[in-house]
């Protein structure tokens, strides 16, 4: 485990996966503890690919291959570097294991670091390959609701802050289908209830919001989830669990007529030999 901390934030990170463990501010805890109850994980990073592909498989270059749901990095050990007191760097490479399943030589990186009450995440992308790379990659922190056991789940809403209706592509089977409904908001606030999520994820499009706050009113503390840069956005929860995932995205699930040829996947990305290619969001705890 790697831990960064200031006078604010303590934050701890696992090798595996690169994956967030803790983010305490003044010492209470934001982040979903992994309670196997509901759901075992606290903050998986998702790549090379995001959500399902149909039938698990993709074709490249004639070939086809296989990868579970969200890729393999959450998966992975990631070789850790501490940057000073208040950041680190998470490595993984690509290896015979990876080019069996993903067949592109990478480095893959994620940067932890935080500024007074604020936790930046970054992802970067390396091509190693000659021509072009073909992946997706996102964020899944699941944060703790309520933050005060006073209170309950609907106590807490998210505000959006450039939205006032939010179209929600349906999941069907872990694919999209290309059928939507409307959330209207409440003022630009989507009121948390449990059954949100009894169908799976909230899936969204090109948000017109880049930043989401995390609160109650009847609660002091609470966050502000930034996002700039990732065309997709899920929210998400296990059924009636007290957690509530922000998942930034640069990809989407498989539809359920792809063709499942990576190189026309919705939302893939193409990164040439060469290029950095890096992204960042960060939440802001009050």
């Amino acid at each position: 485990m790697i831990q960064i901390e200031n006078d604010h934030l303590v934050v701890i990170i696992s090798e595996k996966g690169a994956e967030l463990q803790s983010i305490k501010l003044n010492a209470i805890e934001y982040l979903w503890q992994a309670d196997s109850n509901y759901w075992a994980k606290h903050s998986p990073v998702l790549f090379p690919v995001i959500g399902e592909l149909k039938d698990g498989k993709y074709i490249y270059d004639n070939k086809e291959y296989h990868l579970p749901r969200h890729g393999f990095a959450r998966d992975k050990m990631f070789e850790a570097k501490q940057i000073g007191d208040t950041a680190a760097i998470f490595t993984l490479l690509s290896n015979v294991e990876t080019l069996a399943v993903y067949p592109f030589q990478f480095i893959f990186q994620v940067q932890y670091e935080i500024k007074e009450n604020t936790l930046y995440c970054t992802y970067m992308v390396h091509n190693l390959t000659e021509g072009d790379m073909y992946f997706s990659v996102g964020g899944h922190p699941a944060f703790m609701v309520p933050l005060n056991n006073k209170l309950q789940y609907d106590d807490y809403k998210l505000g959006f802050d450039n939205d006032t209706t939010l179209e929600r592509f349906l999941l069907k089977n872990g694919l999209t289908d290309g059928t939507s409904e409307s959330l209207v908001l409440d003022d630009k606030k989507l009121h948390l209830k449990h059954y949100l999520f009894y169908n799976d994820a909230i899936v969204l499009k090109h948000l017109h919001s880049k930043k989401i706050m995390l609160y109650a009113d009847k609660d002091p503390h609470g966050l502000a989830f930034v996002f700039e840069g990732f065309p997709y956005f899920g929210i998400w929860a296990a059924k009636d669990a007290p957690f509530i995932c922000l998942e930034p995205w640069c990809g989407i699930a498989d539809n359920i007529h792809h063709d499942e040829q990576l190189t026309s996947k919705e939302g893939i990305n193409q990164l040439t030999a060469g290029v950095p290619w890096k992204r960042t969001w960060c939440v802001e705890l009050f």
